[in-house]
């Protein structure tokens, strides 16, 4: 699995305008089971997004379709994990906190 750190590159406004199309490139990972949780830090200086297990590559690739990435208003840190453990209900949990 993989765990993305985003980091602003440019001012709120900036960002702002490619969020529309940010949020649908997300909406398409996570209609292809890509993405598992993602959202915006506090305070918002960038965000995080959570993977399921795939190759690094396939990240890479999927990546280049992110707007806030291909626009420059964004950067990532991509840190690879093996997720061993998990809570009990957790996408429930999730779901149950929206």
């Amino acid at each position: 699995m993989f765990l993305l750190l985003s980091r602003y590159l440019k001012p709120e406004a900036e960002i702002d305008r490619h969020l529309p199309a940010h949020r649908a490139f997300l909406d398409r990972q996570y209609a292809a089971g890509h993405f598992v949780v993602s959202g915006p830090l506090v305070p918002r200086t960038g965000g995080v997004i959570v993977t399921v297990d795939m190759p690094r590559e396939r990240l890479d690739a999927i990546m280049q379709e992110d707007p806030f990435l291909r626009e420059g208003v964004s950067e990532y840190q991509i840190l690879e994990f093996g997720a061993t453990k998990r809570a009990e209900g957790f996408l429930a949990a999730l779901e149950a906190n929206r």
